[in-house]
């Protein structure tokens, strides 16, 4: 087949599937890209508050641990032997 004849062919498959763009609405793999793209950056969104939600309880809990320490010290400071 000549360079021309595969030109032909080239030119009437992308006429043929901008036609079929044009009568469904969307790309063959436009929409399944968009649709992965957008579940992507939902889950990495979620991934990043959970990230931080997980810290902010590390946080905590070290806090929580700080304060039981201090008030143990306190507490034999106060009434521990002397």
């Amino acid at each position: 087949m000549s360079s021309s004849g595969r030109a032909w062919i080239v030119a009437a498959s992308v006429g043929a599937m901008e036609a079929l763009k044009d009568q469904v609405g969307l790309c063959r793999w436009d929409y399944p890209l968009r649709c992965l793209a957008q579940h992507t950056k939902n889950n990495v969104r979620s991934y990043s508050q959970a990230k931080k939600l997980s810290s902010l309880i590390a946080k905590k809990e070290k806090a929580e641990q700080y304060e039981e320490s201090l008030r143990k010290v306190m507490y034999l400071s106060c009434w521990g032997p002397n």
